[in-house]
């Protein structure tokens, strides 16, 4: 299986960088949505498979798939307290 690079949108980029430990949430995403985006317990929106949401490394997180691009687009982050 082709791995997926992982994107961040500005607004999930921002969150990202009030996490307490970015790098390992960044790591996780990769270990995680960069091998399998519609694994790990992920849920298709709306009946839109590419977009979907998931929980990693504590955080909710909602996110595109572009399957010809091989790219994972994080757009919103909203990690745990």
């Amino acid at each position: 299986m082709s791995r997926y690079v992982i994107a961040y949108a500005p607004p999930a980029e921002d969150a990202l960088k009030r996490m307490r430990n970015p790098d390992s949430f960044r790591s996780a995403m990769e270990r995680t949505l960069g091998r399998d985006p519609y694994g790990h317990g992920s849920v298709a929106m709306n009946g839109e498979r590419d977009r979907r949401t998931v929980t990693v490394g504590g955080a909710f997180v909602v996110y595109y798939v572009a399957r010809a691009a091989l790219t994972v687009t994080a757009v919103r982050l909203i990690p745990s307290p």
